[in-house]
């Protein structure tokens, strides 16, 4: 009933996420790994683990992660045969060894309630130790609750519904970035979340990953601003008008910080035109004079 997807490239931590299924006190899952034309040969950990669980490994001949991680993940997706449920996990994250137990302990009220799972989770370093708190969350929570109360989200600690995810697809972000919130959002359909606090994933930060990694912060940047602009120009009927004002002040605030950033200018000006908000327009001209003013000081001093 589950299918656990790996898009892997890197070996540097993929031992430690095949040990991790390796461990699970449930096997009732089949891995799909998709190899996106990786230099670094995962076989001989594949050798080392692949009797603890049914897996297929897939190599791909074309990198597309390079350019979209997005397209990647799809075609790793293509993979799975029938079934119901899929985790899309990096090759440097961990599951708790209870992970896939507790999803099948809590399937009747998964059903019931969502067609998204959330684990509770933990940041950890290159070196496996812990750089965070455990992240827990309400049992069933509004998606639009959770995506304002606290943004910080990683793919691999979401189980989401086969039929709903293909139906709605993954949207291309680069970087993916912010790629995997609007899973979540679209996914359940804006509504609840259902989260399963007894097991853990363990989210990998390091040099190696996107999270980690401080030499992208433009792409991030960009992402951000097309993933905002997107919630609402395209999803604007889920959100009431407070809502949208702290998504349109959370743009305002990139812009403020990339003033360079031409293409975010225009966008936020589509945004205050076509909704009529010419008052919000002004003090975001305003705020922008305000900015290079104080900026202006701060060098003469």
């Amino acid at each position: 009933m589950l299918a656990i997807i790996i898009p892997y490239y890197k070996l540097a931590f993929f031992d430690a996420t095949l040990h991790s299924l390796a461990n699970q006190t449930d096997k009732r899952f089949k891995v799909y790994i998709g190899d996106d034309a990786s230099e670094e040969n995962p076989a001989i950990l594949l050798g080392k683990y692949g009797e603890n669980f049914e897996y297929e490994y897939t190599r791909f001949n074309n990198n597309l992660g390079r350019n979209s991680l997005v397209k990647h993940w799809e075609r790793c997706m293509a993979l799975v045969n029938n079934e119901e449920w899929l985790i899309i996990l990096g090759d440097d994250d961990v599951l708790g060894e209870n992970c896939i137990s507790d999803f099948y302990k809590n399937l009747d009220s998964i059903k019931k309630t969502s067609n998204v799972v959330r684990y509770a989770s933990c940041n950890i370093d290159g070196n496996g130790q812990k750089i965070s708190k455990v992240f827990q969350n309400p049992i069933v929570e509004n998606s639009i609750d959770f995506f304002f109360k606290e943004r910080r989200s990683s793919l691999s600690e979401y189980v989401f519904n086969k039929e709903k995810i293909f139906a709605v697809g993954l949207k291309n972000f680069p970087l993916a970035w912010c790629t995997d919130i609007l899973a979540v959002l679209e996914v359940s359909g804006f509504e609840n979340v259902y989260s399963i606090n007894d097991s853990i994933v363990y989210i990998r930060i390091s040099e190696l990953s996107i999270s980690g990694n401080k030499m992208n912060k433009k792409l991030k940047t960009r992402a951000s601003v097309d993933f905002l602009y997107y919630m609402i120009i395209k999803k604007g009927q889920y959100f009431n008008q407070f809502q949208k004002s702290k998504l349109a002040d959370e743009m305002v605030r990139i812009f403020l910080n990339n003033k360079k950033n031409g293409r975010l200018f225009i966008k936020l000006s589509i945004y205050f035109f076509s909704n009529n908000l010419f008052r919000d327009y002004f003090n975001f001209i305003k705020s922008i004079f305000l900015n290079l003013q104080n900026q202006f000081k701060k060098k003469q001093i």
